[in-house]
């Protein structure tokens, strides 16, 4: 008989730290979360931070997790009589903030809730109690006394259609829920070590914020009439204090430079609905990573003029199918798409996978009938999401941005003087094929651009396009093979690797692999392969100078060498 595995215990626990004379944070610390959302293979655990604000009044801004209800209902009675909370501020409802809201009226049901229109309505379906309410929008105050005045922006799209900020004046606190923050964990309350976080803070910005990248800057500037911030009070990892204008104004930068595209794509969702919120996040995502803007609607809560004038200027449209029934403002807004769309506008379907989604064929038909160009083959989801299916969505996406994004990539390259092409072209390399292997993930790339950086550690950099689907399991801390292909017996991998797949399809599929001590795949015709794990990651324009440290290798043959690549211009593959 075989002994079953050990249970994996999790390490969950709470810290409770004063941040201002009368403001206290409760941040839960989730060590070993490995993945949130859609981003794959988190190296450094979450956070799900929750604050008290003391005034004559007091203010409970956002909760926590539901895995840590116990705990943090201990934290919060330790720290505060629930009788005595007025005010429950809500930064938006998805449920690592909102998911003891619910625990929290049950002790406090005197508390007035506080929150955006959207917030109220989303809310009533997850605490099926009466609860006394105040809906605020973009400018509007709440007064607890003793100088704490609460200023309410309104941030929707970060990255819930719900989300505001709220402004201590008393403390120059700002609490964003979301924005600013990243999955780190660690017993350090605020941001010392910029150098640490930086890798994450930015991981997260592309995951979960580039996709919405023109509502960081509309709320953005909101913050700019604000007086001084001297903490950002973020919803995960550390709050931002020694660093609060460099990290800020890194925002700032990426979200200027993704909204610079003159293509749009419009993405429309349902927030509230199946898992349509995480798939389209996972779309958005991989087109954003080839510097297509995107712009995000929610379908519940969609004004038709709204709809009517993004369509108008989206040259892509991806729509998330919504419920067949129990949501008019969203069937009335397919509608609207479906009398505002354009010729030669491109088109991507998703099944949001609620139960009940409107048919894909349907409307797949309807886009078909007026001529317009399909983006991907529709997603269609049987089974709940997991990494692979988000995978297939980011894929999508990629391959949606690179489809809009080819003709001007072809303009810069003919606008280029011809000399200076055939010149950079003469810088020759090696050729190699990188594979990996996260979870149930998997990924390769061929790839030319890699030389040796370092003796003491072993180490080599590779330059990875910013648009490539493999670029998601090469973040800091990930672990791949570069297998290194040889001079005159090359062809037949070239030609596997470099053909086009398919969103989801199986890059090895027919490929001789065994798995490397990594548990990424190892080339069976290589000539020599490297296992390594990413150390850091510099970006350069287009691409990122991934550097990598090497764990192990070998070579198959002494005597072989490594095949060559020689380019005719440097100005592509």
């Amino acid at each position: 008989m075989v002994a079953a595995a050990p249970t994996v215990q999790k390490r969950l626990t709470i810290q409770v730290e004063d941040i201002a004379p009368t403001t206290t944070t409760i941040r839960s610390l989730d060590w070993d979360r490995d993945r949130f959302d859609i981003e794959f293979g988190l190296q450094n655990g979450t956070t799900y931070n929750s604050f008290i604000i003391r005034g004559e009044k007091v203010a409970l801004v956002d909760t926590s997790h539901a895995k840590f209800r116990q705990l943090y209902l201990d934290a919060l009675t330790g720290q505060i009589d629930p009788a005595t909370i007025d005010y429950i501020v809500i930064s938006h409802t998805e449920p690592d903030h909102s998911g003891l809201v619910a625990d929290v009226l049950a002790l406090a049901p005197q508390a007035t809730v506080v929150g955006a229109k959207v917030a109220i309505a989303f809310l009533e379906d997850l605490v099926h109690r009466p609860f006394e309410r105040i809906q605020v929008k973009n400018g509007d105050t709440l007064d607890l006394g003793k100088g704490h005045r609460l200023e309410f922006i309104s941030a929707p799209n970060l990255h819930w259609p719900d989300t505001i900020f709220t402004y201590d004046h008393q403390s120059q606190i700002l609490f964003t829920c979301d924005a600013f923050g990243m999955h780190f964990c660690s017993e350090a309350t605020y941001d010392e070590n910029l150098e640490v976080i930086a890798p994450d803070f930015r991981f997260y910005y592309e995951c979960l914020m580039a996709p919405n990248a023109r509502s960081v800057l509309s709320a953005m500037k909101r913050m700019d009439a604000l007086p001084e911030v001297r903490t950002v009070a973020t919803g995960h990892g550390p709050l931002l204090r020694h660093n609060v204008t460099e990290l800020t104004g890194r925002y700032r930068r990426w979200s200027q430079e993704k909204s610079q595209s003159e293509t749009l794509v419009a993405l429309f969702y349902m927030s509230d609905y199946g898992y349509s919120d995480r798939l389209s996040q996972a779309i958005a995502h991989g087109i954003t990573k080839t510097d297509i803007t995107v712009e995000m609607m929610d379908l519940r809560s969609a004004d038709p003029q709204e709809v009517n004038e993004l369509v108008g200027r989206a040259t892509g449209l991806v729509i998330g199918m919504p419920p067949s029934q129990g949501n008019p403002t969203a069937q009335a807004a397919i509608g609207t798409i479906l009398a505002a769309v354009k010729d030669k506008q491109t088109v991507g379907l998703f099944e949001s996978y609620g139960g009940d989604d409107e048919p894909i064929d349907t409307l797949a038909t309807r886009f078909q009938d007026l001529e317009l160009r399909a983006a991907f083959t529709p997603i269609r989801i049987k089974d709940t999401p997991h990494e692979t299916t988000y995978q297939l969505c980011e894929e999508a996406g990629v391959d949606l941005g690179q489809l809009l994004s080819q003709s001007k990539k072809l303009k810069k390259i003919k606008a280029l003087d011809a000399d200076l092409q055939k010149a950079l072209g003469r810088l020759s390399s090696g050729l190699y094929i990188i594979t990996a292997k996260k979870g149930e993930l998997t990924g390769a790339m061929v790839a030319s651009w890699v030389a040796q950086a370092s003796f003491q550690p072993l180490g080599f950099t590779v330059s990875v396009a910013k648009d490539r689907a493999i670029e998601s399991l090469m973040q800091v801390g990930d672990r791949f093979v570069l297998n290194v292909l040889e001079e005159g017996n090359y062809s037949d991998l070239m030609k596997h690797f470099l053909k086009r797949f398919p969103p989801g399809a199986d890059r090895f599929a027919g490929v001789r692999t065994r798995p490397a001590t990594n548990g990424s795949p190892l080339l069976g015709d290589a000539l020599a392969y490297l296992e390594c794990i990413v150390t850091s990651r510099m970006e350069v324009s287009d691409h990122w100078v991934v550097y990598c440290t090497v764990q192990d290798g070998k070579v198959s043959d002494p005597d072989a060498v490594t095949a060559i690549h020689h380019r005719k211009v440097g100005t592509y593959y």
